[in-house]
């Protein structure tokens, strides 16, 4: 295992590989959040894990609970001959290749929903400023005519009588009867008129004296086109993008077999770890206790907050031999312990480690 100086310094980095861990996997699910903004009742089933090492179970998914309690160190990825600095080394590693795949996979779908919104917004707003490609059709207008033209005209609704009246002598050369409501909303309507080329400008001037505006807008069967598809193509993506998130939770929950669970105890005591690793507890353990490792992992859960005390008491009194003084809490809490990240508030005579499994907030 090495010399005790090695084992408190595994012990300062594994602390700090945890803390990294922990973190990353709540911004894991906090990416799941977004990713399913309109199903977040539903978060909570894709926060689960691998069911185990067994071939059998290796397909299920189960909840972290489930995951802490059947919990196996996989001897595949982690032997037990390697040096901990190694398996130290290779947990660090697949920590950060899942820290960088994050990464790029949050500025993906963060580019994807900032196109989808922008694109959204263009088909909200009034009709001064919403786009038309998906009220306006081709039947709507005069196309490929040398001479005429369809222009679209917003009218407010209480001029919506004058401008039935008065929009064939706006202008000469309108054509009679070429006016059609579109589309409407709470402050007015969309109407056409067809006329020629060559008193567009008058027709505009003559249309703004009398309250009416000219929406500019020209029909473009293959710009139209363009938009719809890629409205539908953002969509696509961003469906996409929640079933790859999703999985990527899933696999990535069951990446931190050796930080997302385990417990402590050293000489003979225990208690749960927050994403500590068997490793981690045997450093933790051999720095607090020294040789030869004799010491045996345990998973508590009391049943209500309030139990922690009592839990407490009875830890203390079964390993009580193993340091009179920590158990009888007496010791300077204005005192740090070296080589070990807690202080006296925080040192009993068994090796403690505290599990959240709570991801999210």
């Amino acid at each position: 295992v090495g010399t005790l100086d090695s084992l408190v310094g595994l012990s300062d980095e594994l602390g700090k590989l945890d803390t990294f861990a922990e973190s990353l996997i709540r911004r894991m699910a906090q990416s799941v959040v977004e990713v399913m903004e309109d199903s977040k009742g539903k978060v909570q089933e894709h926060l689960l894990a691998n069911g185990g090492l067994k071939e059998k179970m290796k397909c299920l998914k189960i909840d972290l609970t489930s995951f802490v309690t059947h919990f196996e160190w996989d001897m595949a990825k982690y032997p037990a001959k390697q040096p901990l600095v190694s398996v130290v080394d290779t947990i660090a590693k697949q920590l950060a290749q899942i820290e960088m795949d994050l990464k790029s996979r949050t500025a993906a779908y963060n580019t994807l929903k900032t196109n989808l919104e922008n694109l959204e917004k263009k088909s909200m707003g009034n009709l001064f400023t919403r786009t038309l490609s998906d009220i306006v059709s081709k039947e709507d207008f005069v196309l490929d005519s040398e001479y005429l033209v369809t222009l679209l005209v917003i009218v407010p609704k209480p001029n919506y009588s004058q401008w039935q009246k008065t929009y064939e002598s706006l202008s000469d050369m309108v054509v009679p009867r070429s006016t059609k409501l579109i589309t409407e909303d709470k402050e007015g309507g969309l109407f056409t008129v067809t006329l020629f080329r060559k008193v567009i400008e008058d027709f505009k001037t003559k249309a703004k004296e009398n309250k009416f505006t000219v929406r500019e807008f020209y029909y473009d069967e293959k710009e139209i086109k363009r938009e719809r598809e890629e409205m539908a193509r953002l969509l696509s993506d961003k469906k996409q993008q929640y079933q790859t998130s999703c999985v990527a939770l899933k696999k990535g929950s069951s990446t931190f077999p050796d930080h997302k669970v385990k417990v402590t105890p050293l000489g003979n005591p225990d208690r749960p770890a927050a994403g500590q690793t068997d490793r981690e507890r045997e450093s933790e353990g051999e720095g607090e206790y020294g040789l030869p490792v004799n010491f045996q992992a345990v998973l508590l859960q009391p049943h209500k907050k309030s139990s922690t005390k009592r839990l407490r008491e009875v830890l203390n009194s079964v390993f009580r031999h193993l340091d009179e003084v920590a158990a009888a809490g007496i010791l300077d809490a204005s005192v740090e312990i070296p080589g070990l990240q807690l202080n006296n508030q925080d040192y009993f005579p068994y090796v403690y480690f505290h599990i959240d499994l709570s991801l999210l907030d």
